[in-house]
């Protein structure tokens, strides 16, 4: 066995041992190379149209914002909350993007996507020039949950791995999964679980487990529950 924590996805991988990897926003470095993603033409009919709350996707995850415009031909800069390779590759792949901006909601076919430096640069339906481009700046972007790339048997994004229950291997109860960290060697699960202060109030506390092999057992994401070699009290 083996997206910035703000809801989005991200990836992790339970390794036998901790191995340092680079990483962008919310996911694991993986080193593996992504080629460039080109949609295919989008109809004429399909153009960035608007959205509501109704129409949005249940499924939708955040992923980046648009930044900036990319060149004088209708590209946009994505500051991607994760690299290409660690599931920002969903940013590369998924036919159709969704943008917010405060109340406002919109999608567009992704008619091309490549990664540039440490963005990624597309051009979507709709932006036919630098204006039109600039003018989506300050959009974040979105792509639905069933457009992420497959994983390997051993790996996770992130946002399947929030909410779900932590108990160890005794069946001692240690929380919910409510955030992970990127540590620079390996992610870690911020799992958070009701104490008592020192005041006798309710209170919510946490207990960080870095997610590999050593400790981290099982991931059934059908039975929503991880199960990990951690003692309460530690």
């Amino acid at each position: 066995m083996s997206e910035r924590d703000s809801g989005s996805s991200g990836r992790a991988r339970a390794t036998t041992q901790p191995t340092a990897r680079a990483s962008f926003g919310a996911f694991v470095r993986k080193p593996v190379e992504r080629p460039v993603a080109n949609a295919e033409k989008a109809p004429a009919a399909q153009e960035m149209c608007a959205e509501s709350a109704q129409s949005w996707p249940d499924d939708a995850v955040e992923v980046g914002a648009i930044v900036d415009a990319y060149g004088l031909k209708g590209w946009v800069k994505v500051a991607a909350h994760a690299d290409a390779g660690q599931g920002g590759d969903a940013l590369l792949s998924a036919k159709r993007w969704w943008l917010e901006n405060g109340r406002e909601r919109k999608s567009a076919p992704r008619l091309q996507s490549k990664v540039h430096g440490d963005s990624i640069v597309a051009h979507l339906a709709g932006t036919a020039d630098r204006d039109a481009a600039f003018a989506l700046r300050g959009y974040r972007v979105y792509v639905r949950r069933s457009d992420f790339p497959a994983l390997n048997a051993d790996e996770y994004y992130w946002v399947d791995l929030l909410g779900l229950d932590v108990v160890n291997e005794a069946g001692v109860e240690l929380g919910k999964v409510a955030g992970l960290i990127n540590n620079g060697a390996q992610s870690v699960l911020r799992i958070e679980y009701p104490a008592t202060g020192k005041d006798g109030q309710p209170v919510t506390d946490e207990r960080l487990i870095p997610f590999v092999g050593v400790y981290v057992k099982t991931v059934d994401q059908a039975a929503k529950k991880i199960v990990v070699d951690w003692e309460a009290d530690y």
